[in-house]
């Protein structure tokens, strides 16, 4: 287990974003730390996305401040997130089926050597970083298009890398994947954290959430609705929380004691 410091690496506090009339966030607090894997959870339409692309610097924050490593930083634009150490994995993946393994990783970062690709140092890199990451492929050379959906989730997590992050994001990694590919991207989340890094895992997935998560941390129509510990948490806790249940009926507990009074 990786010791998490006091500091968070990334810390919203108060963040809003509307769109014309619409306010997709409001007042959202948020904290995640370095070896500490937090689910952001909720129904459809609670804010994740939006969360995600404002954290990612695709839609910059209207109100609140976002800290990074205990300091007040502007993210506008992707290039603000990816300069801090933030890599975002989005449920696309926007891997190219025609280029192999190798291609894909360097993809927009091809390295070269007097003016010509250095085939050889990004098949060698390639290679090192999926030993590190215990990631399996049958070859660096073989096509995206020739990999399951398992591996091909765990080669858009490795791009990810390259650029040394302190913060991943993953959107919905396990989305559509069967049993055994989906096992495959959890044990590389729990890899992750156990290099010390900052993971913010988007899911629907309740068995996905409780088996990697250390925190869960709920949206409910644009605003927070818990922070809950998954050791000391139940799934049925959790749910109530992401559909309301508990906020229904807390206020009926409440009108029923306003009644009596009266």
């Amino acid at each position: 287990m990786v010791h998490v410091t006091a500091t968070p690496v990334l810390a919203l506090r108060g963040v809003s974003k509307r769109f014309g009339a619409v306010q997709a966030l409001t007042d959202v607090e948020l904290e995640v730390h370095p070896g500490e894997v937090v689910a952001l959870v909720g129904d459809n339409g609670a804010g994740k996305s939006t969360l995600v692309k404002t954290i990612a610097g695709v839609h910059p924050i209207d109100d609140g401040v976002i800290e990074w490593e205990g300091r007040p930083v502007s993210i506008g634009r992707p290039h603000d997130a990816q300069d801090l150490g933030i890599a975002t994995v989005y449920q696309d993946l926007a891997l190219c089926d025609n280029l192999d393994v190798v291609g894909n990783l360097y993809l927009g970062r091809e390295l070269r050597a007097w003016g010509v690709l250095n085939e050889v140092e990004m098949e060698r890199r390639s290679r090192e970083l999926l030993t590190t990451l215990s990631i399996r492929i049958p070859s660096v050379r073989i096509p995206i298009a020739s990999l399951s959906g398992g591996q091909r989730q765990t080669v858009a997590i490795a791009r990810s890398m390259l650029g040394d992050p302190k913060l991943v994001i993953l959107d919905e990694p396990t989305a559509a994947l069967g049993v055994e590919q989906t096992a495959q991207v959890l044990d590389l989340v729990e890899r992750l954290r156990e290099r010390g890094l900052a993971v913010l895992l988007i899911s629907h997935n309740m068995a996905d959430v409780k088996a990697v998560a250390d925190k869960v941390a709920v949206l409910r129509l644009g605003s927070n609705n818990g922070v809950f510990e998954v050791a000391h948490t139940t799934q049925e806790e959790i749910i109530a929380a992401i559909t309301g249940a508990t906020e229904n009926a807390v206020t009926r507990r409440a009108s029923r004691t306003v009644e009596v009074q009266k």
